[in-house]
Order: C-alpha cells, then structure tokens, then sequence
C-alpha cells in the first residue's frame, strides 16, 4: 500500500531585512517599539526528498496561471526582466493585492509552497497572520458565552497581524533574483494609475458595500457616491501606491516600524481594535517542512500545519490507496471520496492547530495505519452519519481567499495561496496607509463546536491566543510523477481541501489543466452532514443512489472556488496554464 510521510518543522534561521531611509511622517500613537526582524524556521532537504522522481531538465516554456489578467502579466513582466518563479510570485501576489482587494492584500497573509529545480529543495513559507498579543480566547462572546455577531468579521477587532508584506521580502531575499523594488514595480504601477472595475469586483463590492461605507478611506477607495462603482471605472489607490513604494524602498521594516506602522496602529486602535507597534515589530515568517507522501506512484507535496489541508489531503488519499477506485462504478467511486473527505474534515476540527503553540499529531494524522483504521469504517453501500464518527463530543465539548501557480523556464516552482479571509475581509482600509485589514481571526475556534464564517467547527487546538496563527484550509500543493508535475491550489475556504483532492485525482487520472480547473466539485466537510455539489457533478442516476446510500445532497447552482494550475509534461516538454473559468483569471505559457 502506497505510505505517505508526514514531515514537521525544524529549525530558525533569520531573513534579513534593510534599514529604513527616511519617509513621511503621519500622525501616530505614542506608543513605541523596536523594528521588527523576519523570522524563518529551515525545512529539511533530505526529508523532503522522499518518493522523489528522478532530477528533470529545465521546462523550458514558463507559465503562470491566476485569478486576474494583471496579476498574471505582471508575473510575466517580472520573469521576462530575468526573475525566477519566485520573483514573479512577488509581482503576482503585490499585484492581486490591487487589483483583487476583494481576496488578498497588504494586510492579509498567505502560504508559499516552493520548488527549486537545481538541487529538488522543497519549503513552505508560513506568511500567515498572527492573533495580536492582546487577543483572549473569549474576546468574542458576550457575557453569557455567547459569540458576538459580527465581532469576528468586522472592523478593526477582527483583523490579525498581517504577514504577506513580510512574505514578499523573505522569498525576494533567499529565492528571488531581483531586489524587492524591481518586483513591486507592476503593482505600484496599477495602484497609482488604476484598474477597471469588472463585473466580479462590483458585485462583491455591492454585497459588501454597507460595511464599506462605515469605514471613511474604504469608502473612498471602493466606492462612488456610497455605492458600488460601474462597471469599467477606474480604482485608483495611491495611498496603496505609497505603502508599496515604501516596502519596496525600506523592505519588510517599511511596513512593520516606521511610519506606515504607526499610522496602521492609530487607525486601528481608533476603530476599537487592539494592535500595538510591538505587534507588528515582532511580526516573523516562519519556513516549514512541506508535508509529503505517496500516492500511487505520486509524489504530493503540499501545506503543513496551521495549514489542515496538507494533512487532510494526504490522509484523504491514505484512505482512499486502500481502495481500487478505478475499477468501482462512478456513483461508488464518489461515495468513497465523499466518505474520505467527510472522515479527514472530522479529524481537522479535533486535532489541528498552530503547531507553534499545541501539539499537532501529523505523523498519527498521515499514517496508513491510521488510514486503514479510518476506512474500516466506510461501507460501500452506506453513507455513515457525521454524528457516528467517534471522539467529537469528548474534544469539540468560496471564493474569498486567491491562488496562483508559476512554473519558469529553468523547473522552479511556486503555488501562493494567500487571503484577507472573507470577501473584502473586515472592510477596513486602515487610515492613510491604503490597506485592506483582513477578518483572519474569525478561523479561529471562538467556541468550542461553534461553526466560523465557512462553517467550520474548531476546538481547543484551534482556540484564540495571543501571537498565534489560525488554523487555515489553503492548500498550495504540487502533484508529481515519473511523467510530470501539476502545481495546484484554489480560494474557497472550507472548499478548498476537497477541491485539491478532486484535482490531484483528476491529473492522476489523465485529465489535461483545462478540464481540472473546470469539472464540476462536490464536498463534505463533515459538519454540516451534507454533500455539497455543483450543477453536473452527479447525473440522476448518481443523485438517486447516492440519497439512497443516505447521503444528505445539496444542490449549488453558482458553484465555488477558482482554481490555478499550471502542468508540464516531461517527456513531451508541453506545459500547460489554466484558470478557472469560474473566475476572470488567466493562464499564461510562453
């Protein structure tokens, strides 16, 4: 039976960062700290090497596949300018944070999944935002125990620390080629001159407008006369455009001491939230170890903790290597996954966490012995009901979100998932600094069995604590076999684990990028006890057996999630980019 190896963190190392020259003052609080430093933790270079295929040419076509035409173009600007996949993650991610406000930004985080060709080094850099040290695991509920509405996802309070400009400069500083201005340079651009509304951005705009008229400089930026803008209006941001200049002058301490940061603090303390420069100052990425194991003859590679959907995936797939899912009629094959899915999101709400602060059991998690223990459960002809699953009572007591994937000419390469959490996260542009704040801190567990904004349950593991991460279901992974590798990831939030694993089995199962990004999904996250599914993802006769199983089905008919992947097959050289039709994104091969 194919084994899937977990693989955990091991030791820090520093990202270094350069010394502030001067810029213009704003009004601050007079509270004070020290610069911060970019803390990184070094992955293992023997241990992900496990299951590896043997070394590969260059690619020799690069590609970039994201949700966005800009973001795309400046990726390909920066590579064509003799960057690396890693500098054009820089450009796409600072580029998405202008043109796609809605799923990604300055004051948002994310997870960079890297690989580098010349030596098969593989690392996961952890950008995600960090609770302030003043957060308290009850911050959220009232005096009866109760959650707060809207504490969680609005304003100020429920913003964490951001991690994505810290992000930019550790993959510039130890992966990239090019200094960190050169990489920003696209963006800046599009914030000083501006981007054309489209269709999707207004009406996230319009369902999120009444939010965004409660704060002044979101207002401003996102909105023409209270309402949403028309289609084809030009979003100027230069007050954006300043904070990327001076990030791109300053580095990582431009955005976390010095001016920007206190006029982030100001902002926020003054809109009822609870950051302090030391928050910011003391702000650290941290370079994991990927998880990484095999499935049938595959190499997958994805995100560790405070990512679940590593482990979920390749527990997934654990569960699933038991099985001959090619030779099962579709309608039993589908239940199969539906079960795996079901039995991993159970496991993430349990036992997943920031590995930083509570013990997270991979090795138990990704484990065949697990696994089988795990499928013994499962019938064939029987759903079983999420309430059956044993352990929750005694623990528990979309399309927000962005993805890209890069291949470059040279074989390195780079999924970035990275997210402000719901669409247009807390609504909250923070003073003159031009950045949207994140809502990160609704993926926290804010009561024990009580669903997130995704609907997702959490326990102890996943409780508020001060200087910790969220648990997050981002899962940029890279698929790779004898005859080639698919870069893969998506937004969706609790969607994305089940998307990833639907696309790892469609490209072992020979189907090309373009029909990956856009076959129809289907998901069970366990709580609710319901099958989720797309317009064409079950035919009739499906959807009749499968309720007879006792599978709970609901029908969506807008879909979810916009999924990049970028392919490239060995043997013929052909790469592959695409963008999920779902979104107005673009891939590129060139």
């Amino acid at each position: 039976m194919p084994r899937l190896a977990p693989a955990l963190v091991l030791i820090a190392a520093f990202c270094g960062v350069a010394s502030p020259p001067a810029f213009a003052d704003q009004q601050a609080p007079s509270i004070v700290a020290a610069p911060a430093s970019v803390q990184v933790q070094a992955a293992s270079h023997a241990a992900s090497q496990a299951v590896r295929p043997a070394p590969q040419h260059a690619a020799h076509q690069a590609a970039i596949a994201s949700a966005h035409p800009l973001a795309s173009r400046a990726g390909e600007e920066i590579l064509e300018a003799g960057g690396n996949a890693f500098d054009a993650a820089v450009a796409i991610s600072a580029a998405l944070a202008v043109v796609e406000p809605s799923s990604s930004g300055l004051g948002g985080g994310g997870f960079y999944l890297l690989h580098r060709e010349s030596d098969g080094f593989d690392t996961f850099i952890d950008a995600r935002e960090k609770a302030p040290a003043a957060a308290t695991r009850d911050m959220y509920l009232d005096a009866k125990g109760e959650p707060i509405k809207g504490a969680s996802t609005l304003g100020p309070l429920a913003a964490a620390i951001p991690g994505e400009p810290a992000g930019f400069e550790c993959l510039a500083r130890h992966y990239g080629r090019l200094p960190l201005a050169v990489s920003l340079r696209p963006a800046i651009r599009l914030a000083r001159e501006g981007f054309a509304v489209d269709a999707r951005l207004q009406a996230g705009i319009r369902f999120k407008a009444e939010i965004l008229r409660r704060s002044p400089e979101a207002a401003k930026v996102f909105l023409v006369h209270g309402e949403a803008p028309p289609l084809g209006a030009m979003i100027r941001q230069p007050q954006l455009a300043y904070t990327l200049e001076t990030l791109a002058a300053q580095g990582a301490k431009g955005f976390y001491s010095g001016p920007v940061a206190r006029e982030l603090v100001r902002s926020v303390r003054a809109g009822g939230g609870i950051w302090t420069l030391a928050d910011l100052a003391h702000y650290q990425v941290a370079e994991r170890r990927p998880v990484v194991g095999e499935y049938r003859g595959a190499r997958i590679v994805s995100a560790p903790p405070p990512s679940s959907g590593g482990v979920a995936i390749l527990d997934a797939l654990n569960i699933l290597a038991g099985v001959e899912l090619a030779k099962l009629p579709p309608v039993t094959r589908k239940h199969w996954i539906i079960e795996a899915m079901q039995r991993v999101y159970r496991d993430r709400a349990i036992y997943l966490g920031d590995p930083d602060f509570v013990p997270v059991p991979v090795m138990l998690l990704t484990d065949p012995a697990y696994a089988a223990g795990q499928r013994a459960s499962i019938r064939s002809d029987k759903a079983m009901p999420s309430d059956f699953l044993p352990g929750v009572s005694d623990n528990a007591g979309g399309r927000d979100t962005t993805h890209f994937s890069v291949l470059d000419r040279e074989g390195n390469r780079i999924a970035g998932t990275i997210s402000i959490n719901q669409w247009l996260g807390g609504g909250f542009v923070a003073g003159r600094t031009g950045v949207l704040l994140n809502n990160t801190m609704d993926d926290f567990s804010k009561k024990p069995g009580v669903p997130n904004g995704f609907g997702l349950i959490g326990a102890d593991a996943n409780a508020i604590a001060g200087d910790k991460r969220s648990l997050s279901s981002m899962s940029p992974t890279f698929v790779e076999t004898p005859k080639g590798v698919m870069i893969i990831g998506s937004p969706g939030g609790s969607y994305i684990i089940s998307m990833v694993l639907l696309g790892t089995l469609n490209y072992l199962d020979g189907m090309p990028a373009a029909d990956i990004v856009k076959a129809p999904r289907y998901h069970h996250q366990y709580s609710p006890d319901q099958v989720d599914y797309e317009t064409g993802a079950f035919s009739a006769d499906e959807l009749r057996d499968l309720g007879a199983m006792g599978h709970h089905l609901k029908a969506h008919e807008r879909g979810w999630g916009n999924m990049q992947v970028v392919t490239w097959d060995y043997a013929s050289g052909k790469v592959e980019a695409a963008s999920d039709p779902r979104g107005v994104g673009v891939g590129l091969v060139y």
